[in-house]
């Protein structure tokens, strides 16, 4: 009883924790002192991209051992 009350307790401070930092990142990219902030200094998130033949060359190599 007491372990399903602590993992649901967990669980709802995770999800409180994803809403709260995707709320306050959202806010901060649609502000005008975010979008000044980019504007004057140019940050942008970086992109990785990989092909598919990297990604099969890595799990071939990876379930080769």
């Amino acid at each position: 009883m007491v372990l399903g009350t602590v993992l649901l307790s967990l669980a709802s401070l995770y999800v409180l924790y994803i809403v709260i930092f995707s709320a306050v990142k959202d806010g901060i990219d649609k502000s005008e002192v975010g979008q000044l902030l980019k504007a004057q200094y140019g940050i942008q998130e970086k992109k990785i991209s990989i092909s598919d033949d990297e990604i099969e060359k890595i799990l071939e190599d990876e379930f080769k051992n």
